[in-house]
Order: structure tokens, then C-alpha cells, then sequence
């Protein structure tokens, strides 16, 4: 089975996002070297654009939208980063966007979206059906809907992650053994995959969710896409998608990729370890694959593993909770 995006599609989407999106930075840590007794590169997505990697997918997307089409405006769904993404990216290009967002979202991720210019229109996630009312948005208004991992070039834009990941550890010299990266509905997973099989082809990827929420560890298990139990009950607020995106489980499959899973304990211990050691402010959902590193559900002994910090818009009420779990405060 073809692809539904290719390593073109990503070097595409990277000369899109040259003016707007942040290349960041792939770091060491000699604290975090010495704590898991490896080499750990960190690329903090944390510092992008809108405090997420969701605003390079976002901005691939919408730059592609004909301009006749743009005063129709956008909807999307999201808890937060795809929401401020595709919020940032509409005021930039011009279009008006709708997002359809959890009524139980951060405040943080709530207001941000507002300031970038967007309408909410809020829902109860136990009781209500997020992409049926952007449905109707969109049946009303003639709306783009922008899905949040599904999209091919929402995957090409997340994939850019991975070709700076390759560029940079190679200008280090520095080849990762293996990367992690936090995974939800899986767009920026199989963007990183997608990049790392022909840029960095030794690296073996491993997606890394919240226990509970590990739909993409237990698919690519059993070779089939299954559903979460549950639609809420995790810190990692970012990444608790029903199930697997089609095409981004189709590429994850192919390429033999295996998942790991982590405690909201060991999330919240890395989000502090992350601010009081790394001195970056990282959110749960996006402190799962450095969870994974320092709780030892990887070994990075003798190995150089790359980290992906997916976002870092954290409520002050989250951090304090994750700084009193280590008794820092």
C-alpha cells in the first residue's frame, strides 16, 4: 500500500514553513545524560510557534487552501495545541477559524485560542460528539474542517519534525539509536517515521501514550486499529484520542513501528524533572517520551536516543501539581 504522504511532502511543507515555523533546537543535557546513563538529544517543540509542533502541520495545511476559498473560514477539533495552531496560522493567512474544543480544556489552551482570533465552541466529551458538531459547522457555513492527525498534509508539516531531527543529530554527530515521540491520534508519529526511514534509516521510532490511552501501542500490537476504553481520565490532555488515525496507523504499520506506555506518575515526574533540571517548561501530554526515557521503558544505556517535548502550554494549577509530586515545592 502506498503511502498517503511522502519524504517530498515533508521537504514541501519544510520550504512552507521556512518564514513562519521555529526550527528548534536538538539538545544535551549532561544531568539528563547522567540520570539515564546515555546520550539523550532533546528537540523542545515546546518552544515553537504557539508552545506545540501543531502549528507546523496547521500552516501546511491551510497555506494550501486556494484563496477563494479562505473567506469560508476553517473548522477544527482539539483540545488545545491543534486548536491554537490552526488559530495562529488563520489569523496569519487571513481566515476565519471555528474550533470545536473539550469544555474541560486547560484554561491556558482555552484562552490562547481566543487571543489568536478564533470562535470556541465548547463540548462535554462524555456526552457529546466533537466531530459531529464541526460537521455541522461546516454543512452550514461551507467551512474547511481541518482535522487535527488525519489530514496527509497535516502528517507532511508534523514530518518536518523529524527531517530537523535527522539534519541536526547528523551535524552533531550524534545518530540516534532510537526517538520517542508523544502520540495521540498519530500525525506527528508517522510525520517523524515517514522522515526518519529515509533520512535516518537505522533509528528505530517508538510512539510513546499515557497507560490507559496506549491505542497506537495496542493496534500496532495486534496489527489492527482499537479504541481507547475511555475519552478522559489522563494529565496527558493532549493525547487522548478515541482511536488511531487511519492513515497515520497505516504508515506506523508498515514501517514495524511498536509503542510504549507510561503512568500519569511518571509523566508528571518528568514534567518537573524538565523544569527544575532542563529549565524548559513542558506540558503532561508533552513530557511522555522523556516518562518513557527516565522510568527506564526504554534503555538508554550506552545508546543515543532522540526525545520529542511535543508542547509546553501547561496550566500554573499542572505544574504546581507535578513540582509537589516530586516534593520540590
Amino acid at each position: 500500500m502506498t503511502d498517503c504522504v511522502s519524504r517530498a511532502d515533508i521537504e514541501a511543507a519544510r520550504k512552507r514553513l521556512e518564514s513562519y515555523a521555529v526550527k528548534t533546537p536538538l539538545l544535551r543535557f549532561p544531568v539528563l545524560d547522567e540520570a539515564v546513563g546515555g546520550t539523550v538529544l532533546v528537540k523542545p517543540e515546546s518552544l515553537q510557534r504557539t508552545g506545540s509542533f501543531k502549528f507546523r502541520g496547521a500552516f501546511n495545511r491551510l497555506s494550501q487552501i486556494p484563496e477563494a476559498d479562505r473567506s469560508k473560514g476553517v473548522v477544527a477539533c482539539s483540545s488545545g495545541n491543534h486548536a491554537q495552531g490552526v488559530a495562529a496560522s488563520a489569523r496569519i493567512l487571513g481566515i476565519p477559524a471555528t474550533i470545536v474544543m473539550p469544555e474541560d480544556a486547560p484554561a491556558i489552551k482555552l484562552q490562547r485560542t481566543r487571543d489568536y482570533g478564533a470562535t470556541i465552541v465548547t463540548y462535554d466529551r462524555s456526552t457529546e460528539d466533537r466531530d459531529a458538531i464541526a460537521g455541522e459547522i461546516c454543512a452550514r457555513t461551507g467551512a474547511i474542517l481541518v482535522h487535527p492527525y488525519n489530514d496527509p498534509q497535516i502528517i507532511a508539516g508534523q514530518g518536518t519534525v523529524g527531517a530537523e531531527i535527522a539534519e541536526q543529530a547528523k551535524a552533531l554527530n550524534l545518530l540516534p539509536d532510537a526517538v520517542l515521540a508523544c502520540t495521540g491520534g498519530g500525525g506527528l508519529s508517522s510525520g517523524i517515521a515517514l522522515a526518519l526511514e529515509s533520512d535516518l534509516p537505522d533509528a528505530v521510532f517508538h510512539t510513546v501514550e499515557p497507560e490507559g490511552f496506549d491505542d497506537y501501542a495496542r493496534s500496532l500490537a495486534c496489527g489492527k486499529r482499537v479504541a481507547n476504553d475511555r475519552l478522559s481520565g489522563s494529565v496527558c490532555d493532549a493525547l487522548m484520542s478515541p482511536e488511531p488515525g487511519e492513515n497515520g496507523f497505516a504508515i506506523l504499520s508498515r514501517l514495524g513501528v511498536r509503542g510504549l506506555a507510561v503512568s500519569d506518575a511518571e509523566v508528571l515526574a518528568a514534567v518537573a524533572f524538565a523544569f527544575t533540571e532542563l529549565k524548559l517548561v513542558v506540558e503532561p501530554g508533552g513530557a511522555a517520551a522523556l516518562a518513557a526515557v527516565l522510568s527506564g521503558k526504554i534503555s538508554a544505556a550506552g545508546k543515543v536516543l532522540g526525545v520529542v517535548l511535543t508542547g509546553g502550554n501547561i496550566d500554573p494549577a499542572m505544574m504546581q501539581k507535578a513540582l509537589d509530586s516530586k516534593g520540590y515545592l
